[in-house]
């Protein structure tokens, strides 16, 4: 009988302080986040590749700020809603926003009317797209920290912690083997321990290389990243 793969559901984001895994990729970043009543003029932004995990250390914020969070093409339609005293978090910056709302957004921080306001991004503020002059020389100006490319030590750790939340064992130097072959970011992990786990369950064997391999194989014919 062929083997049949549990239905593929989605993995639950867990964005809480108790599941960040620390490391030289994001240790920056962290401590930055904690110094907001130092920002200059209130703002800071987050910035580094997909998958990093600006989402995780930006939800964890505004946990202990209690602050809004927005995605950044909604700003126009939210601004006007956004009291004064709350703290505020705009998500993919560089992804598409309203010059006139983010404009007037960096102006209430700065007015204090915002107390402090994190934007994520890929890519840093100087690169963003904007038309306004008053706004272009704002983001040239703008303070910002980087999330990097984890690296090997933060990547096993971050592959022991999925394997341990599920009570799933891993075979011997099938970490060692992944390292070098898979897309290197938070998510990926996450989507990775949940295939090689179901893959595993539908094989009845533990993790072994042979898993490993034919779920990095799979992702590659399906068309996503390594």
């Amino acid at each position: 009988m062929t083997p049949q793969l549990a239905l593929d559901l989605p993995a639950r984001e867990d964005f809480s302080a108790q599941s960040l895994i620390l490391g030289p990729s994001n240790a920056e970043a962290l401590a930055a986040l904690g110094r907001w009543p130092d920002w200059p003029r209130h703002v800071m932004a987050l910035i580094g590749p997909e998958g990093a995990g600006k989402s995780h250390l930006a939800a964890i914020w505004a946990g202990n700020c209690q602050a809004r969070t927005v995605a950044a093409r909604d700003l126009h339609a939210v601004l006007p809603e956004i009291p004064a005293g709350q703290y505020l978090v705009v998500e993919d910056v560089d992804q598409g926003v309203d010059d006139d709302a983010l404009f007037h957004t960096l102006n209430r921080a700065a007015e204090g009317d915002i107390p402090a306001l994190l934007l994520t991004a890929r890519k840093p503020p100087v690169l963003w797209t904007a038309q306004l002059p008053d706004l272009v020389s704002r983001l040239r100006a703008l303070p910002h920290t980087d999330l990097h490319e984890a690296d090997d030590e933060l990547l096993t750790r971050l592959i022991e912690k999925q394997l341990a939340d599920r009570g799933v064992a891993i075979n011997p130097g099938v970490i060692d083997y992944l390292l070098p072959r898979m897309e290197r970011s938070v998510a990926a992990v996450r989507r990775l321990v949940e295939r090689m786990d179901k893959l595993a369950l539908a094989k009845k064997s533990p993790i072994n290389r042979t898993v490993a391999r034919e779920v990095l194989e799979t992702w590659q014919d399906s068309g996503e990243p390594e």
